[in-house]
């Protein structure tokens, strides 16, 4: 299991979760996405794309200033 780190920051909405998809691709099972955003979208489009892909989110939060860190686990 690996944690990646994917910044995404400075990205507006759909970029954010284009980056998550095409860092899926190498992504094994069990292994954690941790993702920063600054998109004021990124919670519901994260959750969105989460439930669609059927990837557990493990959680989505404000860290304040605009900023959101979430973690996927796959």
């Amino acid at each position: 299991m690996a944690t990646v780190l994917l910044d995404a920051n400075g990205f507006k909405c759909p970029q954010p979760v284009m980056k998550i998809a095409a860092k899926a691709v190498g992504m094994n099972p069990g292994d954690v996405l941790e993702v920063t955003a600054d998109c004021i979208s990124f919670p519901r489009d994260i959750q969105l794309w989460c439930e669609r892909a059927k990837k557990m989110l493990l959680f989505c939060r404000d860290e304040g200033g605009g900023k959101f860190r979430a973690q996927i686990q796959f």
